[in-house]
């Protein structure tokens, strides 16, 4: 009697292994973004008060996000770089288009309606602006010297100042930090980044000349919250209470009050780390940081990974976006940054930001998945 076996051939992790390099997936920094998501899911539901439709469109979102993502790491790098000085310019364009035709809405002009599509170009900025800097700075000396960096520093600032204009700071200051980690990825002297700083801070008084009036409001209520309780200042303290009151452990799935009997607003969108902690408390809020935290090193190391320095400091910029998302929306939420309307990255409720995100994981899985084909 014949007795069939399994083929010895047939392995199922290394035909996962196949298809993942296939793909161009990252196996690392794919598990850590979608440990994420999933966790999100987990958050939002308790957030959002147990709506599964909020669940659903999330769900849409993400898949479409990771869609995109695996797309572009399809994509060789070089070809990022090539078309780079293109996709900032066309993005400058959609900018200009938005301040002269985009559509209004809660005071601020951030759309573009084209009837079957509504978009907000500003979100296409954040990739492209720290594309823009890489490539202008790839085939030059590092670090990079007078003119290459007052080149660099106008280019950054055009979008920057254009997407402030419409008003939406809170993009703005990703779309700076984008391109400013190009900057200090390149190389760019301590001494020179203080000096910065200083003349940053010695601006102020004009720069506050400038604000608009809800924006010094929101300077004025991180400063003093206390200053009007029940008006300006309700946000920052329904989230400090949450955030306090989950204490060491936390209150348990489900458990966050404050979302519950609806005394923190935006708790599935922008203070959703309040409502994580109340129902988590230290512990959780410690592992979370550390996955987030795991991301970015994956990013970083790819960085240091690639083969040559546009894809260097674009992955380098990009891992430095994302950091920057995690700091603004944490700093707000617990009151030590003012609030700027910047989303928990990949936690958040909402699609644009994430999308954005997975864009650029995307570009990082590329450059980190092609390099040895792209060296031959």
């Amino acid at each position: 009697m014949k007795i069939q076996t399994r083929p010895e051939h047939f392995d199922p992790p290394s035909l996962l292994g196949t298809l993942l390099r296939t793909l161009h997936i990252d196996v690392p920094l794919f598990v850590g973004l979608s440990l994420t998501a999933l966790l999100s899911f987990a958050i939002l539901y308790s957030a959002g008060g147990q709506e599964m439709s909020l669940i659903y469109r999330q769900a849409v979102r993400v898949g479409l996000a990771f869609a995109l993502m695996i797309a572009l790491a399809q994509v060789n790098p070089h070809q990022f770089r090539h078309y780079s000085a293109i996709l900032f310019g066309f993005g400058v364009f959609l900018l200009l288009a938005v301040l002269i035709m985009g559509e209004i809405g809660k005071g601020a002009q951030r759309w573009l309606d084209l009837g079957f599509f509504r978009f907000q170009p500003s979100e296409m900025i954040k990739i492209t602006t720290p594309m823009m800097i890489a490539w202008l700075l790839a085939n030059r000396p590092l670090p990079p010297r007078s003119g290459q960096l007052a080149a660099a520093t106008a280019l950054i600032l055009l979008p920057t100042l254009l997407i402030a204009k419409q008003p939406d700071l809170g993009t703005a200051l990703l779309v700076a930090s984008s391109g400013a980690g190009v900057l200090f990825f390149a190389g760019l002297s301590w001494r020179l980044i203080l000096s910065i700083v200083a003349v940053l801070s010695a601006l102020t008084p004009l720069i506050w000349h400038f604000m608009r009036d809800y924006q010094r409001d929101r300077v004025l209520t991180f400063l003093n919250p206390e200053a009007d309780p029940l008006g300006r200042g309700y946000h920052i303290i329904q989230s400090k209470i949450a955030i306090g009151s989950g204490g060491i452990y936390g209150k348990g799935w489900q458990g966050s009050t404050q979302s519950e009997l609806e005394f923190l607003p935006e708790s599935s969108t922008d203070f959703i780390f309040a409502v994580f902690a109340e129902e988590f408390g230290l512990f959780g809020c410690m592992g979370l940081l550390l996955l987030y935290l795991a991301i970015i090193a994956r990013c970083l190391y790819i960085a240091g990974q690639a083969q040559d320095t546009y894809s260097k400091l674009l992955a380098g910029s990009l891992a430095f976006t994302f950091f920057v998302y995690v700091f603004v929306n944490i700093g707000m939420v617990i009151g030590v940054l003012p609030v700027v309307g910047v989303p928990l990255p990949l936690i958040s409720y909402g699609g644009t930001s994430i999308v954005t995100l997975m864009a650029g994981f995307g570009i990082i899985m590329s450059i980190h998945t092609h390099k040895k084909k792209w060296a031959r």
